[in-house]
């Protein structure tokens, strides 16, 4: 059979399995992007590969998963991109930029640091050959401090709380807790290059890169939309235009051994922040990009999971993945929340905002792949350990909402006005 209509029904099944998963947990009140990170579960090794293993390798044949792995970085590429515009602080986010900094430095301080706590063992036992302790140290402690803030802001919204106090800070504490764990995941990815050039050069050019996006590009961009969006709608010159510096930025980022998603995030994330062209570009290009093109990303991720990874002390080493990266988000936001004058109620609500992380998890964990820094076994681990803390969001929100409505009183008492509105 040819290439062309194996990719059609390969594209068919994916599609078909992410919308009827999320049809069916939009039932329990989960957000969509769950779905699709189990449907690639479902197609891959773990479940379609173990009941029917001759359907599952006829379906997805090595040889032709080159085009997949296209159209998934590409996917990628555009939604980070949307990402980047669409991070900014909530309404009333300034003031409370304190206590957002302190809950997103916590949140990723804790859980780097049970993430390097665990690391010896991970490292002795799941690290592909030739891979450094502190290369791999250094991503599990990323993969373990990532919040998903894009998850984070549609769960906050589908339940009424995006101008909460505690939805509020949660929002803007991901913004920090994104900075910050970026920092970590570059670090990470940089310290992997042995070679002294070659670190100078990814270090170096990084810089220059982010220098001349803030200081050319975003003025330059800014006069561009003036001229050609006045009304938040770019022609089509102009989104053209955008999406080569897109595909440029992604482009120079991987020449200088990073992923190509930061270039595309750095691109988003200097635009102006107007809302007509954020609401310009979810048309345009989100919705092709989440509801074709992530999908397929999600089953990739699924095809890369590896059925030997709960071999011998697996499940210790999924244990241990687990127990850190909750304990590390949800007791990190808590204290970090409390400390800023919310009642324990609303401070565990923000804990388990944080908890989430969704796409973005995946997002470092294919990078690590790509990147020789993990093998198939930790990348399981990691995949099962993203799907299991976005999926406690929600009952946990609604946990600590029936504990925050019985301890009402007590919990006005606490709160500090000078710090949240």
């Amino acid at each position: 059979m040819s290439a062309v209509p194996i990719l059609f029904l390969q594209l068919i099944a994916i599609l078909g399995v992410a919308r009827l998963l999320s049809a069916v947990l939009r039932h329990v009140h989960q957000p969509p992007v769950i779905g699709e990170m189990l449907a690639g579960i479902v197609l891959g090794p773990l479940v379609f590969g173990c009941l029917s293993p001759h359907w599952q390798a006829a379906l997805f044949p090595l040889d032709s998963l080159a085009a997949l792995e296209g159209l998934s970085e590409l996917g990628l590429v555009l939604f980070m991109f949307v990402v980047g515009a669409e991070l900014r602080l909530p309404g009333g986010a300034r003031r409370h930029l304190g206590a957002s900094g302190a809950i997103g430095l916590a949140c990723v301080l804790l859980p780097c640091a049970l993430g390097l706590a665990i690391a010896p063992f991970l490292h002795s036992r799941f690290a592909p050959q030739g891979v450094a302790f502190w290369p791999f140290a250094l991503f599990m402690a990323a993969s373990l401090s990532i919040t998903a803030f894009p998850v984070m802001a549609r769960i906050l919204k589908e339940r009424g709380m995006t101008e909460s106090a505690e939805g509020r800070l949660a929002l803007t504490s991901a913004a920090f807790d994104n900075v910050f764990a970026g920092f970590v995941i570059a670090l990470a990815l940089i310290s992997s290059r042995t070679d002294w050039e070659r670190f100078a050069f990814t270090l170096g050019g990084s810089l220059v890169l982010v220098g001349f996006a803030i200081w050319i590009l975003r003025p330059a961009l800014e006069r561009g939309f003036e001229r050609y969006a006045d009304d938040g709608r770019p022609t089509p010159a102009m989104l053209c235009l955008l999406l080569i510096l897109v595909f440029a930025a992604a482009a120079a980022t991987r020449a200088l051994g990073l992923h190509e998603v930061f270039g595309a995030f750095l691109i988003g994330a200097i635009l102006p922040r107007d809302n007509r062209l954020l609401a310009c570009l979810v048309e345009r290009i989100e919705h092709l990009a989440v509801i074709v093109l992530m999908p397929v990303f999600f089953a990739l991720a699924g095809l890369h999971m590896s059925a030997d990874a709960f071999s011998g002390t697996g499940w210790l080493a999924l244990g241990l993945v687990l127990v850190a990266a909750m304990a590390g988000k949800v007791v990190g936001g808590a204290l970090g929340a409390r400390h800023a004058g919310l009642a324990w109620p609303q401070a565990l609500s923000v804990g388990a905002l944080m908890n989430a992380r969704g796409l973005m998890e995946l997002i470092i964990m294919k990078i690590g792949l790509d990147l020789g820094v993990i093998d198939g076994a930790i990348f399981t681990m990691l995949m099962i350990m993203a799907v299991a803390t976005t999926l406690m969001t929600t009952p946990l929100l609604a946990l600590f909402g029936r504990l925050g409505r019985t301890t009402q009183p007590h919990a006005q008492a606490v709160r500090n006005p000078r710090s949240l509105p």
